[in-house]
């Protein structure tokens, strides 16, 4: 019987057609600029301006992004060989020497011309993109009324090469269609996700602020009845002091240069907020009477008096990895979620064992941002989210919380 593969093989089979994608890209990419150079030879052209051209095309495509520059743009990327490729048509025309051009340079002029349309800065997008574009159209016309190539056969050279890059042009735009659409998602998770956590804290700020008020009532009346039993009550009060300036600080931290967040607390809203008490009854919980079962795990070192917002972090945490387990690995048989206490940082593990071989239907996977989500609420208390699949098989969360300021 055969069964879908695993998620941790499906990563892998994806990032390897990637890089075979790229390896057979710029095995091409390099194979018809070196075809450039065999024309020129060939043909008797001056071979200076072609290499000096083909090593800023493929310097422009083939730049590895981690060793970029940051003032090697988009822009400037396309810019300069889409310019010094027009400069060689415009001599191309007075100079029979340099009377040429390739595939290579067509095919490199039509991969900064999807760059630019994709990445490029939105006022430098079109010029680039019709400098880019333009430059590859010129190529054949190199020939154009010089008498030794037929004219119509240049110009539909010309015309052939315009209708690659009119669909290279396209793609570009709908890639970055894509692009814009998943960053406005991305964006609107985080707001979203910042928006619940200061809801979350402006709950525990009011609950302070409460236990505050309500020991100092008591204090007054103490200070003429039992004087000597107020240290306890007002060490009380100064605790609390401490954890709501605490909180809002947090509060403060994430709602900066956002105020339109803080307009959509209504006046006495309230809702459920997740804390260690309540993780043992989101674990029992899951899978209900015949689904899955999950474990957990509570280390005697984890503190009972956690910071409210450590506490509600860790709660989302294994609330979103418990239903990507129930989207992704319905076949898993066992889940073990462990909280332990170390080095005053708070330790989250979920663990599945599942191979993917049972999933929900596409639909009620989820818009795949979850983890997006909680990468803002824990990065935001000053921890890290790993996410990836497991060395055997499964798939595991792991976050670290700070649980000091």
């Amino acid at each position: 019987m055969n069964f879908p593969p695993a998620r941790d093989d499906l990563t892998t089979t994806r990032t390897r057609r990637q890089g075979c994608l790229r390896t057979v890209g710029i095995t091409t990419l390099v194979l018809l600029a070196a075809a450039d150079v065999l024309i020129a030879v060939a043909n008797g052209k001056t071979l200076w301006p072609v290499l000096l051209l083909l090593s800023l095309g493929l310097a422009a495509v083939l730049w590895p992004l981690t060793r970029r520059p940051a003032w090697l743009t988009p822009q400037l990327r396309a810019a300069v060989p889409a310019g010094v490729s027009l400069a060689l048509t415009a001599v191309a025309t007075t100079t029979e020497r340099m009377r040429m051009f390739g595939p290579g340079e067509v095919a490199f002029l039509l991969c900064l011309l999807l760059i630019v349309v994709r990445t490029g800065p939105p006022r430098w997008a079109v010029p680039c993109a019709v400098l880019a574009g333009g430059a590859a159209i010129a190529t054949p016309l190199r020939f154009y009324a010089t008498g030794t190539q037929d004219d119509t056969l240049i110009l539909g050279l010309a015309l052939t090469v315009a209708l690659p890059a009119g669909v290279v042009a396209g793609v570009g735009g709908y890639l970055r269609t894509l692009d814009h659409r998943r960053g406005a998602a991305i964006a609107e998770t985080r707001r979203s996700e910042r928006l619940a956590m200061a809801a979350d804290l402006h709950d525990f700020v009011a609950h302070h602020v409460t236990g505050i008020l309500v020991q100092t009532q008591m204090s007054r009346m103490m200070a003429t009845t039992e004087p000597d039993r107020l240290d306890p009550v007002l060490a009380g009060i100064e605790h609390a002091a401490t954890q709501a300036l605490d909180s809002m600080r947090l509060t403060v931290g994430i709602l900066r240069g956002s105020p339109e967040e803080t307009a959509r607390l209504q006046p006495g809203e309230s809702r459920p907020v997740g804390d260690l008490t309540a993780l043992a009854e989101l674990v029992d919980r899951f899978g209900g009477p015949t689904g899955q079962k999950a474990e957990l795990h509570l280390d005697a070192s984890v503190p009972r008096n956690l910071p409210h917002a450590v506490q509600a972090a860790a709660y989302r945490v294994v609330q979103e990895a418990l239903t990507n387990v129930r989207r992704h690995a319905a076949d898993a048989t066992e889940v073990i979620v462990a909280l332990a206490h170390a080095d005053d940082t708070l330790h989250v593990t979920v663990r599945d064992n599942g191979r993917g071989g049972v999933r929900m239907p596409y639909a009620a996977r989820g818009g795949g941002f979850g983890i997006v989500g909680l990468t803002e609420r824990v990065t935001a208390l000053g921890g890290t989210l790993h996410t990836g699949p497991r060395k055997d098989h499964g798939w595991e969360v792991i976050a670290l919380l700070p649980t000091v300021g």
